[in-house]
């Protein structure tokens, strides 16, 4: 049963975590200078128009809304390490990305008073300290778990973005050898297929006939904003063909075969890595099986000893 005393320490607590989040919330705090500089340049800029009309296209729910209210209410340190390029290849805007944070910090909050309300209603009743601790355990571990979701799913869209990449290389490499020029060639490719990674690159080609930029300048922003080191080394040879008109047909074909190789080569060590794990359990059923035979005998030849 919860005594006085537990519950006067349990409401000293809860007064005390209330005066420290009201002075960290009125205490004056210094703007972190990078994500300044960043909020001000033109691509986040760019970013923002873009998470707008997509919200307004596929609507705004509950994650939005409490991912908004939290960029505007909360200091810019509290969320840590914001996954910026995982966000950008997934194309999750940042207000949605805050608010599943906040919403799992929340659902963290719930669980465990529920759990212990349950315990109690049949008789178990825990003290006090344990469902404390585990709210406040479950909504840390809550609060970041989707960084750990956005981050599996951007390692495998950048996958998915590879193989479509050397795809596209090889259509852009077809296309010059017939005689299209830099931009025309990258353009028709990226027309070809259907997949999100060729209406990425057509959507950033698309741009450059406004924006000023060069096409290989563009692949550069994008491949800075995407972490994509193999779209990085595109944009560099078509700036030799668009700049200093190298041919690059063997170059782009030897590019796009080098891609697959390292490709084929992680996917037989993941197949590898795959049997390496099936192995262990068919070893230890091959033991159970040893000790069922052997067992029997084993124990004839006990019982005979005694």
């Amino acid at each position: 049963m919860v005594t006085g005393l537990q519950l006067a320490l349990a409401a000293g607590a809860l007064i005390g975590l209330a005066a420290a989040l009201l002075v960290w919330r009125l205490a004056p705090v210094d703007p972190d200078l990078a994500d300044a500089l960043e909020r001000l340049s033109p691509q986040h800029t760019r970013r923002r128009t873009a998470d707008t009309a997509r919200a307004g296209v596929g609507g705004s729910d509950v994650r939005d809304q409490l991912g908004r209210w939290g960029m505007t209410t909360l200091p810019a340190g509290a969320w840590g390490v914001t996954p910026t390029r995982e966000l950008a290849i997934l194309r999750i805007p940042l207000s949605r990305y805050y608010g599943e944070k906040l919403l799992f910090a929340l659902l963290g909050l719930v669980i465990p008073p529920l759990l212990t309300t349950f315990f109690a209603l049949i008789g178990a009743h825990l003290p006090l300290y344990v469902p404390v601790g585990a709210t406040v355990v479950l909504a840390a571990v809550m609060f970041f778990l989707p960084d750990y979701n956005v981050r599996d799913d951007a390692k495998r869209a950048r996958a998915e973005f590879g193989r479509a990449l050397g795809a596209y290389i090889d259509f852009v490499a077809l296309e010059r050898n017939s005689g299209a020029g830099p931009r025309q060639a990258m353009e028709v490719a990226a027309a070809v297929g259907d997949s999100w990674v060729f209406r990425r690159l057509g959507e950033q080609l698309a741009r450059t006939r406004w924006s000023g930029l060069t096409p290989w300048d563009a692949l550069h922003a994008l491949a800075d904003e995407l972490g994509l080191p193999e779209l990085d080394d595109l944009a560099d040879i078509m700036r030799l063909s668009g700049e200093e008109g190298a041919q690059i047909y063997r170059t782009l074909r030897a590019r796009s075969a080098s891609m697959r190789a390292a490709m084929l080569t992680a996917e037989k060590a993941r197949a590898n890595e795959i049997g390496e794990k099936m192995s262990i359990p068919m070893s230890l059923l091959g033991v159970i099986f040893l000790a069922i035979l052997v067992a029997p005998a084993l124990l004839r030849v006990i019982g005979g000893a005694t």
